[in-house]
């Protein structure tokens, strides 16, 4: 009975919630006031939690019982997707072919299929082929600007030869690349070239993808319908990578060839997927022909075999012999059942985004398959395997892109890097990784508001900057440890890049804000306590600081100096050669504290009688300027500084001496000095 009644209420509960005027503060609201007390509430919370746990299972089971029946209806997508595009471009070819004819050969096109429809005694069919292939071959090689298109000159030797020559004769300088035996065009078209980092467009180009490389030609403005050759890229080395679409960024695709990439744009959507299909059903054939030609010379040849069965009574035995290793060598077991569901199941650990299942899924493959023959069961699944590899690989791309959320710091990145690299792309892992760590970085410094004293900003900025350059670099040492040092010195290269980054917002807020020379000098010294923190990890970057601060430290010295030279000059002008009287004993006390800091530690022999000073205010004032000069340029001091300094200091007392020498004169010479002061 109580049981019925629970399930009454779990209904009625059930109902009220899904109900479509169901509003939540106020059904709050009723709860509380008809509510008993805590108990109540307490009870009523227990039986929601339950509720929802409930749903979270039904929803859960209907999306796994589903989920298969989805994956095999997208599949089933994929592959009308894909026979509804080839349908398409054979209908574009044959609509280009027919309007490519000069109006003035279709009389004469059309007597001669009447004439070979006679000669041939009524066989049409043949003749329709036979115009058909005309008609291939008089459509020409090049599209229309803008478009893409299949090699269109029939799938014999010499359309394939005919083609070729064609594009040597449209492109020049690339005679000399192109003369390979059984070498012919697969696919051509228009693209626009933008440069990797700042997506700024480079210029306009035309691929030529070739059975065995992709050959990259740019435009001549000059001369309509030439090109001029550019790249030249063997297929083996090539790696292709979709560009998810950004708008207005859309439509584009990259090309890696280590240690550089290249990204390029279509003309539309459907371009962009006929040139990922077509470089990868083509990078598939040309591996699947090398392999064939490597198993064909590594096969051992037998002697010739004898056709007639009679004339060779040992026939038997001979066959026994070679027969042997074809049969083992077709005994590769492929009916496991985790082998049956390894495509599916790899689809569901994408879809899931179980990244180190799909991985320990391919390295079982590759450990069961490794010392094994490869008929074309083995084949066939490799094959489908490699698909599911290169969408394995390109969720991982995305996830390192700086598109994704920055946050996280770079062991948010580790899963994805560790992933790539299990999968044999550490380079590519390596170049992703510190991409992503200098978009963050950059993003880093962006952020950082630029509020009150000029010190306290440098601060936080070498705070952001060398934390997160340490913790990259700690992160790095684990992701990459064990892995090929090529990639420490990609780090070192990242690393220099990035001080530069800094150093450009360190420079723009000290001087180019024109800033005295001792705030300078503590946002120096600051810079410079950060960056040998580095030294805990191995890394030293000093001297690269040094290098991109040289030039403005340089500068702020020189604006100084000709501050203090300034200031002495005026001083002279109105020397008096008269000693100081402070007046009072605690301005002379000022005065000595202030020489001392200044470092003029011997101050009290300069003192008189009372409050007398045996100097002149000149000479205190340009001692006073020129101390705190030499103390703060001694903070700025780095080796590549050492004479800029000693110059300064030259020029500054030489102006000080010269007076001195002036007034000295001027004592023994009184007419000079009277002449002077009229």
């Amino acid at each position: 009975m109580a049981m019925a009644m629970s399930d009454s209420g779990a209904s009625r509960l059930r109902r009220q919630l899904e109900s479509g005027g169901f509003e939540a503060r106020l059904y709050v609201k009723q709860l509380s006031q008809q509510s008993d007390g805590d108990r109540d509430l307490q009870e009523h919370r227990q039986r929601i939690q339950a509720l929802a746990e409930e749903t979270a299972q039904n929803l859960k089971r209907n999306v796994y019982q589903n989920y298969r029946q989805f994956i095999e209806t997208a599949r089933e997508i994929s592959y009308l997707e894909s026979e509804m595009y080839q349908l398409s471009h054979l209908l574009t070819e044959q609509k280009s072919s027919l309007e490519s004819i000069p109006l003035t050969l279709l009389p004469a096109a059309a007597a001669a299929a009447a004439g070979a429809a006679a000669a041939s005694g009524g066989e049409e069919g043949g003749g329709g082929a036979g115009g058909r292939d005309h008609l291939r071959g008089q459509a020409g090689f090049f599209p229309a600007p803008g478009g893409a298109s299949r090699d269109s000159s029939g799938p014999g030797e010499e359309g394939k030869q005919r083609t070729l020559t064609t594009l040597l004769e449209k492109v020049e300088g690339c005679r000399h690349l192109l003369e390979t035996p059984g070498q012919y065009l697969v696919y051509n078209g228009d693209l626009v070239e933008y440069e990797a980092d700042h997506m700024a467009q480079l210029q306009r180009v035309h691929g030529f993808l070739m059975n065995d490389c992709l050959l990259v030609a740019t435009w001549l403005p000059q001369r309509r319908g030439m090109y001029r050759y550019n790249a030249l890229y063997p297929l083996d080395g090539l790696a292709v990578v979709n560009v998810k679409d950004n708008p207005p960024m859309k439509d584009m695709f990259k090309l890696l060839m280590f240690p550089e990439s290249r990204i390029f744009q279509a003309e539309n959507a459907k371009i962009k997927r006929e040139w990922l299909e077509v470089l990868e059903e083509t990078k598939r054939a040309l591996s699947e022909k090398r392999r064939r030609e490597q198993e064909e010379a590594a096969a051992p040849r037998g002697p010739p075999q004898v056709t007639s069965k009679a004339g060779n009574p040992f026939e038997d035995e001979e066959e026994d012999e070679p027969a042997t290793p074809e049969v083992e060598e077709e005994k590769v077991d492929l009916s496991v059942e985790w082998i049956q569901e390894l495509p599916e199941d790899l689809d569901v650990c994408i879809a899931q985004r179980d990244f180190e299942g799909a991985v320990d899924l391919l390295d079982k493959l590759n450990h069961y398959l490794e010392d094994k023959p490869s008929p074309p069961p083995v084949k066939e699944l490799r094959a489908k395997v490699d698909e599911r590899v290169r969408q394995l690989t390109e969720v991982l791309v995305f996830e390192l892109s700086p598109d994704r959320s920055l946050r996280g710091g770079p062991k948010a990145t580790r899963r994805a890097v560790s992933q790539l690299i299990r999968l044999g792309q550490c380079t590519k892992a390596c170049e992703l990784f510190l991409r992503n760590r200098a978009a963050a970085v950059h993003t880093a410094i962006r952020q950082l508001r630029i509020e009150g004293a000029t010190l306290l900003y440098i601060h936080k900025l070498c705070h952001v900057f060398f934390t997160s350059l340490l913790e990259t670099a700690r992160e790095f040492e684990t992701d990459f440890a064990g892995t090929d040092s090529g990639c420490y010195s990609a780090f070192v290269v990242w690393a220099r890049s990035a001080m530069g980054m800094f150093v450009d917002a360190f420079s723009k807020q000290v001087f180019d804000s024109k800033e005295s020379l001792s705030t300078a000098a503590e946002c120096v010294k600051v810079a410079k306590e950060h960056c040998q923190q580095l030294g805990d990890i191995g890394l030293d970057l000093t001297f690269i600081i040094h290098a991109l601060l040289v030039k403005d430290i340089q500068g702020a010295l020189h604006s100084y100096k000709e501050i203090i030279i300034e200031a002495t000059k005026h001083r002279n002008s109105e020397e008096m050669w008269r000693r100081m009287n402070l007046m009072t004993p605690e301005a002379l006390g000022k005065l000595k504290e202030e020489m001392k800091s200044c470092g003029v530690r011997n101050f009290e022999q300069y003192t008189g009688d009372d409050c007398w000073v045996n100097l002149s205010y000149t000479v205190v004032a340009f001692t006073k300027q020129t101390m705190g000069f030499l103390e703060e340029a001694l903070k700025l001091y780095f080796p590549e500084l050492h004479m800029v300094l000693l110059e300064s200091l030259v020029e500054i007392i030489l102006v000080a001496v010269q007076h001195v020498d002036y007034s000295l004169r001027c004592e023994q010479d009184p007419e000079r000095s009277e002449t002077t002061l009229h």
